[in-house]
Parts: structure tokens; sequence; C-alpha cells
């Protein structure tokens, strides 16, 4: 009788000569939790232990081979493909599937962009797709490759899933810094700060909060609806990862409230800034109001009364004197003092 781990294969990989289309990664791991990544450029060996596929759902090859294996149920093969941008975690009597939010991946690490993780699990294979490189996955990939020994497939989900929490949180504390830097400007009455970065900011936010609300939604309705102990095999640590979620959740609230705050106090201090030049225009035209009256009546092409050599000092005089005169006036109600 052929071993679990060799029929698994000869079911997954259909034409066992041929290796999987657009496969990234595979891992076969062993009973004692040590792993073993494979050559995707050849057909997966049957061995004993339980797999990890990575594939990538931009080579169409591999839609069509995942929307035929016959290894998983219809909905898991429909979900792995589907262009769903909705987190989604769903569980059958053999399989838990669905789709869980991450930060894509680039050059330098984690970026802003948010990208999304189609898996599907039994109790020897755990089926992970992307379109876009993923920080999670590939976080959880190096980690096995520094000898981290998982089990089950479960615990390799969830150790994705906290690489996807320490992903956002070292985000966060990157933002946080952000801030900190833009308050204390701010309380140093600098101005010069770009608007448009902390709104970035606080977009950033909430976008993840949205999405940490979507996804710890999820995990406590699959703690509160499935019984550990019908299949120990596809059990979650649920509980240790919603803790984490709430946790995470509330220092993103906290960021987004911060930003929103540092939003409107530059608005008001930006305000008050205008106000001041506001007031000081005002100022100077007020003073010299009487003096331009003075001087377009001056002006008038009639007979004046200072018509005579002396008339321009004079003019200039009266200028001044009514200059004067209003600047007192403004300085005695008090308001060139507020």
């Amino acid at each position: 009788m052929p071993s679990v781990a060799t029929t698994l294969s000869s079911e997954i990989i259909g034409l066992p000569a041929k290796p999987l289309a657009g496969l990234v990664w595979a891992v076969r791991f062993y009973p004692d939790g040590s792993s073993e990544e494979l050559d995707v450029n050849q057909p997966i060996p049957d061995h004993d232990g339980w797999l990890w596929l990575h594939f990538n759902l931009v080579d169409i090859r591999a839609c069509q081979f995942l929307g035929s294996t016959p290894c998983l149920p219809p909905p898991a093969r429909k979900l792995l493909i589907a262009a769903d941008e909705h987190q989604q975690l769903h569980r059958s009597d053999t399989c838990i599937y669905g789709v869980l939010v991450d930060l894509v991946c680039g050059l330098d690490g984690a970026t802003e962009e948010i990208g999304l993780l189609h898996f599907a699990m039994t109790e020897m294979l755990l089926v992970s797709a992307r379109r876009r490189s993923l920080n999670a996955v590939e976080a959880s990939r190096q980690a096995l490759r520094k000898d981290l020994k998982v089990t089950t497939p479960a615990a390799l989900l969830e150790v994705i899933m906290e690489q996807m929490i320490e992903s956002v949180d070292h985000y966060a504390e990157g933002l946080a810094s952000q801030l900190d830097r833009f308050e204390e400007r701010i309380l140093a009455d600098d101005m010069s700060i770009d608007r448009q970065v902390i709104g970035r900011v606080r977009r950033m936010t909430v976008r993840l909060h949205r999405q940490l609300v979507t996804l710890r939604s999820l995990i406590h309705r699959f703690e509160r609806d499935i019984d550990p102990s019908s299949q120990p095999a596809l059990g979650l640590a649920a509980g240790k990862l919603g803790q984490r979620l709430d946790w995470l959740d509330t220092e993103i609230i906290a960021l987004r409230d911060r930003s929103h705050l540092l939003q409107e106090e530059i608005t008001v201090k930006t305000a008050e800034q205008t106000n001041r030049n506001l007031q000081v225009l005002a100022t100077v035209t007020t003073i010299f109001l009487p003096a331009s009256l003075i001087a377009g009546i001056f002006g008038m092409n009639v007979e004046l009364p200072l018509d005579q050599k002396s008339g321009f000092v004079w003019g200039i005089a009266i200028l001044i004197a009514a200059a004067a005169v209003v600047y007192w006036l403004l300085k005695r109600s008090g308001i060139l003092g507020r």
C-alpha cells in the first residue's frame, strides 16, 4: 500500500514527469518538523511528509492547474484562483481555505501596498498563491531556511499569519516615528511640513485598520464556531492570533487618531498664521488709508489752496500727519497689541 505522501504527490502532480507550472517554491516537511526546499523545475518526488506549494497566479497555467487539482474541494479550488479582494476564512470537513491580506514585498522589504494571499490547507498539504510578492510569505520562507521546525500545515499557516502581524507591526512603528518627528516640528512652530505626508500616513492607518477589523472578525468567528477537537490537524491557535490582532488594531487606531490630530493642529496653526498676516495687512492698509485719500484729493485736476512752491512739502506733511494720527488711534484702542 503506498504511503499517504506518495498518494498525495501523485494526485497533485497529475503528470509526474513534468514540473508544476507557475510554482514559485515547494517545501517538503518531515515528521520531525524539519523542511527541505525542492527544485521547482523538477517533478515533485514522492516521499514521506507533507508539502507547502506556493504558486504565482499571474501564470495562467498555475490557475488552470489549481482550478482542476483533485486533492482540494471545489470551493477551495475556486477561491484559490478567484480575483477576490475581500478577506475570507472557510472550513470544510477536510480543508481550511480563504484569502488573507499582507503587505507587498519590495526590494527593501515591506511596502505600503496591500496584497492578497490565497490559501487552501489539508492535513498533508498547504497550497498558497498570490499575484504580487508578499512580505509575510517570504519571511516565513526565510525562517524555514534558518531551521524553523513546523510539524503541521496548520502550524505553518499560523507562522505565516504571525509574520503578517509582525510586518504590519514593524510598518506601524515606522509610521509612529514619522508622526513623532512631525509632532516635534509642529510644537516648535515649524510649519514647513508637507501636509500630504501626514495625509498619506492617516490614509494608510485607515486602510490597515479596515483590514485588521475584518481579519479580527474572521479569526474570532473561526474560534467561536469551530470545535478544535473535531480535527486537531486542522486546528488554528485562533485565540492567540485574535489577541495579537486586537493589540495591533489598537495601536493602528492610536496612530490614526494621532495623524488626525496633527492634521487638525497644522490646520489651526496655518489659520493662525494667515490671520496674523491678514491683521498686519489690514493694519497697514488702515494706516495709509487717510494718506491715500489725501493723495487722491491732491491729485485732482482742480485748483487747490496749496497751489504754491511749498505745496508739495505741505502735502507730504499732511499725509504723514494723517498716517500718524491713525496709527495713534489704533495703538490707543489696543488693536495693534492683539
